[in-house]
């Protein structure tokens, strides 16, 4: 089984080993928290380490965003963005530390992956008609199981019966000096100060917006990851997935 963390590998073969064959890739994860808590990196390590498809909704999102900029659509004109959905294919890809995405064949990965394309997730992804025209994707992508989905409704709204869920969060402070040193990362000018003004803003609209506003589901594991690290953070999550599965196993016979 392929991993993509180190931290607490000893433990999590155990459990890992309790999982009767096939029974692993059943389970709908879904992984839930603000910008800049770190949902992408962790998703992506954790699909790695469990074997599952890596479903990035605000991937999906950013797409949209996209596109409307490309075709001259207002970011806030909720049926022009809608209508964009039509005819759309969303693809991903793990191609090692990144997770591609591609869209009707295109791959767009570096496109979607700007601060201009964030803020354009977070102003789209709060008019209901987007919302609406793309749940049913996103349900038909990730609703078979075996897959980790990262975003900000997972599982409140998209996928409200998954059986692992997560809300990852991390202080302002802490999402703001992530953002910045990734767009550095990335050849990015990164102002620590004006992202953090970002972050705010986002958080705001992003938790205050009239659809599917972000909040922890009440059966969600929160986990802060202010102080944590991506392979502490994946190996809290790993473990608590093999013990759902093997819960389950329990219950249906299966150990």
């Amino acid at each position: 089984m392929p991993t993509g963390a180190s931290g607490g590998a000893g433990g999590q073969s155990e459990r890992q080993r309790a999982i009767p064959p096939g029974q692993e890739r059943r389970l709908i994860v879904a992984i839930d928290g603000p910008a800049g808590a770190g949902k992408s990196t962790t998703a992506r390590l954790l699909a790695e380490r469990l074997g599952y498809a890596l479903l990035d909704t605000g991937a999906i999102y950013r797409t949209m965003a996209l596109r409307a900029r490309e075709r001259g659509i207002s970011w806030d004109d909720g049926p022009g963005v809608a209508a964009l959905a039509e005819g759309l294919e969303i693809g991903f890809r793990l191609d090692g530390a990144v997770n591609r995405v591609f869209a009707n064949g295109a791959d767009v990965t570096a496109a979607i992956r700007t601060p201009e394309m964030s803020d354009g997730a977070s102003r789209v992804s709060a008019l209901p008609e987007v919302r609406a025209a793309l749940l049913d994707l996103q349900r038909r992508i990730g609703g078979a199981g075996g897959v980790v989905v990262e975003g900000r409704d997972i599982g409140t709204v998209v996928f409200p019966h998954a059986e692992a869920k997560f809300f990852l969060t991390a202080s302002t402070d802490e999402r703001a000096r992530r953002r910045a040193a990734e767009l550095r990362a990335a050849g990015k000018p990164a102002d620590e100060a004006q992202t953090r003004a970002e972050i705010v803003a986002r958080d705001e609209r992003d938790s205050t917006r009239a659809a599917a506003p972000l909040r922890r589901a009440d059966d969600a594991v929160e986990i802060d990851s202010s102080a944590l690290g991506p392979d502490q953070v994946v190996s809290k999550m790993a473990g608590l997935v093999a013990e759902i599965v093997a819960a389950r196993a329990r219950v249906s016979g299966g150990a």
